[in-house]
């Protein structure tokens, strides 16, 4: 099996990632950076962002694995003291039954970014932000080529579903299970007036729905993809849909995604 660890770059961290590969050696996997079948994530869900982001143009060939230096979170199935176990699982030494661990795909967001100076393209794992650098955001929201709203605020967040527990679920959005196709666009603190009229309510669009969000004034804008930041000010517009592409995490035992919900915010 070829693999690759990304870790988070703390000490802890970075000692189990080299405890994994000295377990990984014993059972003969190949450590490989430029072609690995299964990437493993050691650290929190940032540093799953940056592992997939890393990766993002062998996606359809990648499976992601979690490892959590902290409690479980939502890309991470395994804990700090769990190494060996899932190093037995991989190596097909586990239940004959799950010789084969279960790849589930969770969708992603595209996004295409027109600008004076050029476009540009994207893919998120979690979410999308858009922002004001120096004061409100002033925009214009289209779904599917039909003006929606007119947007005036500190900003627009667009999660996938898998992103929705995070900064989405911050700003009042649904929380989405990550194997509906779809894309969530919520508000940032929007100022309605006679002018200006949003819905004020997070709102849920299906693969083949895309929204625009068309930049209204002269205005230094901030967007986030996931961890990465842009600073733009000549946008014209970014087009937000469910991508064709989807991300691919190997599970070598359940942990269901209502059951992440519940430990994460409940337990």
């Amino acid at each position: 099996m070829r693999y690759y660890v990304q870790d988070r770059g703390d000490q802890l961290s970075i000692d189990l990632s080299q405890q994994f590969h000295a377990l990984a050696k014993e059972e003969g996997f190949k450590l490989d950076a430029e072609s690995p079948e299964i990437v493993i994530s050691i650290g929190g869900d940032g540093t799953m962002l940056q592992a997939f982001h890393n990766f993002i143009d062998r996606i359809p060939d990648i499976a992601f694995v979690g490892v959590h230096t902290g409690h479980l979170g939502f890309y991470a199935d395994w804990k700090k003291e769990e190494l060996r176990e899932l190093i037995r699982l991989m190596s097909g030494k586990g239940d004959p039954d799950l010789l084969k661990p279960r790849i589930v795909k969770y969708p992603l967001l595209e996004l295409e970014i027109r600008k004076k100076s050029g476009n540009a393209s994207y893919i998120a794992l979690n979410e999308f932000t858009l922002k004001g650098v120096d004061g409100t955001v002033v925009a214009q929201v289209d779904i599917n080529d039909v003006t929606f709203e007119m947007f005036r605020g500190d900003g627009i967040c667009v999660s996938t579903p898998s992103g929705s527990t995070a900064y989405n679920k911050a700003l009042g959005g649904a929380m989405v299970h990550p194997t509906i196709e779809a894309i969530q666009i919520a508000e940032i603190a929007s100022i309605n007036n006679r002018v200006y009229r949003t819905l004020g309510s997070p709102v849920i669009l299906p693969k083949h729905h895309h929204c625009d969000i068309f930049s209204r004034k002269d205005q230094r804008l901030l967007l986030t993809i996931d961890h990465v930041n842009v600073m733009v000010e000549d946008l014209i517009s970014v087009r937000c849909q469910v991508s064709e592409q989807k991300v691919s995490f190997a599970r070598f035992r359940p942990y269901p995604f209502w059951n992440r919900v519940r430990t994460a915010f409940l337990d």
